[in-house]
């Protein structure tokens, strides 16, 4: 897999509270030179960028992040401003506390409603693995396939910890087949990049997937 095939599979992400509008150029002038999938921005900045860069960049943006506990009213909101701003893929983040509660049922219908507002628009569905026991984590394949989604992610990169190529393995098994995969948090080398690829991800989440190819290593997103 040549660099530019997995560049074209990153969603090139900047999701800091400290972020400036330096930071979202930087990020936005290299997703158009390097031809990533998507920018991955926080909601304050997706109109700036929309108007910025128009339609040379393809804009995500985060939803009840990242703790994913805000009520499904809020999460609404976020998504048809974030819609209305310019943003083109909607990354949510599910209320891991009815998901601990064994609450699955009233996750996938908040799932469910998000996607009604997203319509065409690209849904991703963070479940936070690194909270999650296996059998939730079944439960939670079930319920983003049931609800529509067309992602299920595994994190948020502000959790105890990352993607896992077991948990991706994991979801093969038990997700739709028309949900794609996207792995986030715990890609720090190359290598992680391209095994997350060849075990079937379509996209990646990372703050440094240029630096990743040109041979670094990062403890970032």
């Amino acid at each position: 897999m040549t660099k530019q095939e997995m560049l074209n599979h990153v969603d090139h992400t900047q999701l800091k509270a400290f972020a400036t509008w330096k930071d979202m150029e930087k990020l936005c002038e290299e997703a158009i030179e390097f031809q990533t999938a998507s920018v991955c921005v926080p909601p304050c900045y997706i109109k700036r960028i929309h108007d910025a860069y128009g339609e040379k960049i393809n804009i995500c943006t985060v939803i009840g992040f990242p703790l994913g506990y805000s009520v499904t009213a809020a999460k609404i909101t976020e998504t048809k401003e974030a819609l209305k701003d310019g943003a083109n893929e909607i990354d949510m983040v599910v209320n891991i506390s009815d998901v601990k509660n064994g609450y699955f049922d009233k996750v996938e219908e908040e799932i469910r409603a998000i996607k009604e507002v997203c319509g065409d628009h690209i849904l991703k569905v963070i479940i936070e693995t690194c909270y999650l026991t296996e059998e939730e984590k079944i439960a939670m394949c079930k319920a983003v396939t049931n609800a529509g989604a067309d992602f299920i992610k595994t994190s948020t990169g502000f959790g105890t910890g990352g993607a896992t190529l077991e948990d991706i393995q994991l979801f093969k098994k038990y997700i739709g087949k028309d949900v794609k995969m996207k792995a986030a948090g715990g890609v720090k080398t190359a290598e992680d990049l391209e095994n997350f690829l060849k075990e079937g991800c379509e996209r990646i989440g990372t703050s440094s997937a240029v630096g990743l190819l040109n041979g670094e290593e990062t403890k970032g997103y």
